[in-house]
């Protein structure tokens, strides 16, 4: 044991030196979400005079790194981003970063085989074990195939970061890390959960309404699926199950009220597997050495294969725009960049394949622009720009504040009376106008 904590100690560097050891034309890799390096950041940002065409990779990041604030146009350092948030969004906006779309399930494959070679990785982890190990926290999700692409390895020791249990592929050991920052320890990074209205509430009572005793769940993030756990936390239902790519905290809600046990899911039986999390302290509290909940990588957790082992799973995601097709946008705002594809066409085609598995796509039927026009959320066809990330062939329940719509198994009539039925009605008669325009509406349709 001794021999790792002398190894421990010959690893040891500061931030300043472990930014010098990047080179105009890098590949740098920050991890994932709460695994984002903070001082090796801070660090890089005031080396940047002297650097060009450094390129550096993460995804959903919780804080804006210190190199996008120190080069927001991108001339010294560009961020690439797996799956945008608040904190990246603006830049790639502006142009001072990239969105590299992916289907989440596909991302270690992705490291291992279409991407370029990586100069450093550089991530958080928690202290060393009497093993010599150290845990990648909340973030299993590919951190491994990026590992195995990097010719240098830095780790950034956070106390904070919360230990998740998981396989081998939630660990690193010392003797494959190159540097070892002792960080400065900052908390953990929150996500708050998520607020929700009356509108969220009523769209949650429609969805919670259809879950069963023993069914099992993925939520998305949002206001939304946190009024749903909200709703379920107060329900009578039991032995609740859960697998999902992100952790958030209506599962803790659900777990302490003794909801959720997963006993009825053959595969993991009684675990809560989930890809990464991020959410308030609590949920860190939550998740640290808690031997019910495991953490695994995307490929396993994202799976169809996986998914549609589990009998009776349903999926619950948002929605951006739903057109009168189908077709389903969650990444774009038309040219607005959002999000990205992150796990949901994962998810809708997953839950499909499960023995009573659905899916559930939910949006307010409405948004109010800045200037207080108010915009219907349901649209003749998708805004020019909007990336459609579930196709209108895989997508199943549609739900607002007026109601619930199956897509599957109906026809393109079928489809645009459903949706409109389920739009706002001060906005029905405009879509049943522009459907007849489209070909898409005929005269023994309801009106």
């Amino acid at each position: 044991m001794s021999s790792y904590y002398d190894l421990y100690k010959e690893k040891l560097t500061t931030p300043e030196a472990a930014a010098a050891l990047v080179k105009s034309g890098d590949w740098l890799d920050y991890g994932w979400c709460t695994s984002h390096s903070y001082d090796f950041d801070r660090a890089l940002a005031n080396n940047l005079d002297h650097l060009r065409d450094v390129k550096v990779r993460g995804g959903v990041a919780l804080w804006t790194p210190e190199i996008i604030k120190a080069d927001p146009t991108g001339e010294h350092v560009a961020w690439h981003s797996w799956h945008s948030t608040g904190a990246d969004r603006k830049a790639i906006q502006n142009g001072g970063a990239a969105f590299i779309p992916v289907k989440y399930s596909e991302i270690l494959r992705l490291y291992r085989e279409n991407v370029e070679p990586i100069d450093i990785m550089v991530f958080q982890v928690t202290p060393m074990d009497k093993h010599g190990y150290f845990n990648f926290g909340p973030n299993a999700s590919h951190t491994q195939a990026i590992l195995e692409r990097s010719r240098t390895v830095i780790v950034e020791i956070n106390e904070h970061l919360p230990f998740c249990y998981g396989t081998r592929e939630n660990f690193i050991h010392i003797s494959d890390v190159d540097y070892i920052i002792e960080g400065t320890q900052g908390k953990i990074a929150a996500m708050p959960a998520g607020t929700f209205d009356d509108v969220d509430m009523a769209v949650a009572k429609i969805i919670t309404d259809e879950i069963r005793d023993g069914d099992c769940l993925q939520l998305g993030i949002g206001g939304m699926p946190n009024a749903i756990g909200s709703l379920l936390a107060e329900s009578d239902l039991k032995d609740l199950g859960i697998h999902s790519e992100f952790y958030v905290d209506a599962f803790v809600d659900l777990s302490e009220k003794g909801i959720v046990t997963g006993r009825y899911k053959p595969l993991d039986p009684y675990t809560q597997v989930y890809a990464f999390a991020a959410g308030t302290q609590r949920l860190y509290d939550f998740l640290d050495q808690n031997p019910a909940c495991v953490t695994k990588t995307v490929d396993y957790v994202n799976g169809i294969s996986s998914i549609s082992k589990i009998p009776n799973f349903v999926s619950i995601n948002n929605a951006i725009n739903v057109d009168l097709f189908g077709q389903v946008a969650s990444e774009t705002a038309g040219f607005k960049h959002i999000s990205g594809a992150g796990g949901q066409l994962d998810f809708v085609l997953g839950a499909y394949a499960s023995p009573g598995g659905r899916t559930y796509m939910c949006l307010s039927s409405t948004f109010t622009k800045r200037d207080g026009t108010m915009v219907s959320r349901i649209v003749p066809t998708l805004p020019t720009g909007s990336i459609v990330t579930d196709t209108r062939a895989n997508a199943q329940f549609i739900v607002t504040e007026y109601g619930k719509f199956n897509c599957k198994g109906k026809s393109t009539w079928e489809r645009t009376e459903g949706l409109i039925n389920i739009a706002h009605p001060d906005f029905r008669d405009e879509l049943i106008e522009s459907a007849e325009k489209l070909g898409l509406w005929r005269p023994s349709n309801k009106r």
